[in-house]
């Protein structure tokens, strides 16, 4: 139920960590637990499920299918997550007003702009109801007023869904609006000085 921001230098481990937490990489000793489970010793299809189960995942760069609209964008993932048509439906139109979209929602994702192919990933993600969202960079390339606007959908989606959402970001107004911030930076300062 937090805004959790990981912030450090280029190559300090940011999205590795991410996808450690997203169960896409598997770390070469220790453990990962995320929600309480224990993720790091399944294997590819038990990962696969997991993630479908309850993670949402929105990349720094855009999925979105480009000559699919907004709306069969966020219906694709439901369906793929086992969701009925008129289940996806629904919270497809759900999804992408929450985060201001109705009126894109028949636009081929192709033709919005950044901010808007953000919010449509953002609906996609939180669509399926995930208990963990993990965010790389999702103010990144991002006019000012478009990154405060997903910022505020994040805090948003904290406020009232109870999501716990880690994000990778330099950018000054994610990391002020984040509940807690992991710095890999001090982190390995403090260790190579220790």
């Amino acid at each position: 139920g937090e805004l959790m921001v990981i912030l450090g230098p280029s190559g300090s481990g940011k999205t590795t960590l991410l996808n450690l937490a997203a169960g896409l990489e598997r770390p070469d000793r220790g453990e990962v637990w995320v929600g309480g489970e224990r993720i790091d010793g399944l294997g590819p299809e038990e990962s696969a499920r997991w993630r479908r189960r309850v993670l949402g995942y929105v990349s720094q760069h855009s999925t979105l299918v480009g000559f699919l609209s907004a709306r069969e964008n966020v219906e694709l993932a439901l369906e793929l997550r086992g969701f009925t048509a008129e289940e996806s439906s629904e919270r497809a139109r759900r999804w992408l007003e929450w985060v201001g979209l109705g009126e894109a929602t028949e636009r081929p994702s192709d033709q919005l702009s950044g901010g808007e192919q953000r919010r449509v990933a953002l609906a996609r993600a939180l669509a399926p109801g995930p208990r963990v969202l993990v965010a790389d960079e999702p103010t990144a390339h991002l006019d000012r007023l478009s990154g405060r606007r997903v910022i505020a959908l994040l805090r948003r989606a904290v406020a009232e869904s109870g999501v716990t959402i880690i994000t990778a970001s330099h950018d000054p107004d994610l990391i002020a609006a984040a509940d807690r911030d992991l710095d890999l930076g001090a982190v390995g300062y403090a260790e190579a000085a220790g």
